[in-house]
Formats: structure tokens, C-alpha cells, sequence
């Protein structure tokens, strides 16, 4: 099939890419910066999210869109609540509009499990006001949808954004594992190609219409996850905890007693978590390394 994926040059939006041009589908990118990822078999749209026109011609022609495009850090999200709207809910309603006139197939949507949560401040606002949008386009126009909701992510392509792959690059600089938060507090961390894989599963008819959540395969205390990077590095007494309230951020679950339920997927499938931190050492090395080699 032909895809559209707005956002593809991103973190997850690149692996979902490469897993969609892997699985034979014909991929184009449309992002607001040239993907440094783009695989040969792949096309780049350069193009401005919030320009309605650019994003209706771009999308003529497909038959499937993803939107992974959107302010997505959840501190700069609470710093910036009238960005948040313009990206992540103008932004959406942009590419639904167009694909409500183009007649797309399936407009695959990524969201958070914050959607069912308190926590998340204005990031979740704003995925639960997208995810509204999307059904009432199913409602009033027949527009087919799935909507992912991702946990926490992790793998090749992060950067300072994303929370565990700080913690690793503070490990690797100061010589200690920090983090902000209580040392209880819970994650079921996903490996980024886990997602994506299961982000191309999504397209089949079982999940037509429906609310798919994606996070790991068993909850993992931060403390327990800490301990075994410090174990990888070789640092077993340098783990430090900064109990101060981390404000939009939930402790032990997202879920409040307020959801909208949603599919769990697990991919049968999964990167195992010690090897993916590995992983992420090693990226996060060669990133320290080549500013190294710049400076110089």
C-alpha cells in the first residue's frame, strides 16, 4: 500500500517507517526537517504541518496515513499549552480533514496511555482531544481510524527528550545514575522497534476502529531498572534518587478510574530489556564521540 507518515523523521515515526518499507509498503515522509534516516526506498515531503493546503496535497493519493507528528515532551508540552494545541490538535484535525476529502483508508493515529490518566497536564489535553476528533470523523464521516497508545519508549534514535535515554547519557558523563522521581515509581518500557513492529500489525482487520495500547511486557520498578544499569556499567553504588514531585508524570500506573478501554498488544516478538539498554549505551557512546571528534 502507499503510506503517508507525518512525523516520520522523529524517533518512533522513523522506526515505524522502516518498519512499514520492510513489511513492502510504499513509504513517503512528511515532516517540518529532513529525516536523516530516510532509507533509498522511501520519499521526503518537507512541509509545514499547520498549512492546511500543504498537508491536503500531500496527502492525494495514499491509502493510509499515520500521524506520529506532535509536541510529545511532556515538560515542554506544560511549558507550552498553546503550541500543544496548535501541533498536536490543529495540527491532527489538518491531516483529518484531508483525509476525510481524499478518502484515505485508515488513518493511524499515535496517542499515550496518559489518555488514561490525571497526570500528563497539557499533553494529554491534547491527545485526548485528538482521539475525540478521530471518532467523530469515524461517526460523521465513516473516516476509519486505530488509535496507538504508546507507554514508555526506548531504543536507537532517542535523544535528550526522552527520559531513559538522559539517564543513561548523565550515567556515561558523571559517573552516576539520576533520576528524578520515586525510586517506586513504575514503567513497562517498550524497546522503539517493538513499536514499530507492532505499530505495522495494527493495519489488520483486528484492530479496524479500535484503541490499541503498546507498552512492555511486565511493569518494572525505576529502582530495579536502575540497579541493572548500573549493573551493565559497572556501577553498582552510584544510583541517586531526587524525591521532588514530578509534575504531569504519574507514580505506579497511568490508569485512573476514568478510560476509555483499549486492546493491549504485546508483540510475541521483543527486544529482551537488558540487551535494548545495551543498545542504548552504545548509541549514546557514539553520539558523546562524535562531538568529541567535532570539537576537535
Amino acid at each position: 500500500m502507499k503510506i503517508i507518515v507525518f512525523g516520520g523523521s522523529g524517533f518512533l515515526g522513523s522506526h515505524v517507517s522502516d518498519a512499514l518499507s520492510i513489511a513492502g509498503h510504499e513509504v513517503t515522509i512528511f515532516d517540518q526537517v529532513n529525516s536523516p534516516w530516510l532509507r533509498s526506498d522511501q520519499k521526503m515531503i518537507v512541509g509545514d504541518l499547520l498549512l492546511a493546503d500543504a498537508v491536503n496535497d500531500s496527502i492525494k493519493g495514499f491509502d493510509v496515513v499515520y500521524n506520529f507528528a506532535a509536541l510529545a515532551d511532556l515538560n515542554q508540552a506544560l511549558d507550552k499549552p498553546l503550541d500543544t494545541v496548535r501541533i498536536n490538535i490543529l495540527g491532527n484535525a489538518h491531516i483529518l480533514e484531508a483525509c476525510r476529502k481524499h478518502k484515505i483508508k485508515r488513518f493511524m493515529y499515535a496517542s499515550t496511555v496518559y489518555v488514561y490518566s490525571r497526570e500528563g497536564g497539557f499533553y494529554r489535553c491534547s491527545k485526548q482531544a485528538s482521539e475525540s476528533y478521530i471518532e467523530e470523523y469515524k461517526k460523521v464521516y465513516g473516516l476509519d481510524y486505530t488509535i496507538l497508545r504508546y507507554g514508555s519508549l526506548y531504543g536507537p534514535r532517542s535523544d535528550d527528550s526522552n527520559g531513559l535515554y538522559r539517564i543513561v547519557k548523565n550515567a556515561l558523563e558523571s559517573e552516576k545514575i539520576c533520576y528524578e522521581g520515586s525510586p517506586d515509581s513504575l514503567r513497562e518500557y517498550i524497546h522503539v522497534e517493538d513499536a514499530a513492529r507492532a505499530s505495522v500489525v495494527a493495519m489488520g482487520e483486528d484492530f479496524r476502529n479500535e484503541s490499541v495500547v503498546f507498552t512492555g511486557q511486565e511493569p518494572m520498578r525505576v529502582l530495579d531498572l536502575l540497579k541493572m544499569l548500573a549493573e551493565i556499567l559497572g556501577k553498582p553504588e552510584s544510583v541517586e534518587f531526587s524525591e521532588k514531585d514530578q509534575v504531569g508524570h504519574y507514580i505506579r500506573t497511568p490508569y485512573a478510574y476514568l478510560p476509555k478501554i483499549g486492546r493491549k498488544y504485546i508483540p510475541p516478538l521483543h527486544m529482551d530489556l537488558g540487551q535494548g539498554l545495551l543498545q542504548l549505551i552504545e548509541e549514546v557512546k557514539q553520539n558523546q564521540d562524535l562531538k568529541d571528534t567535532k570539537k576537535v
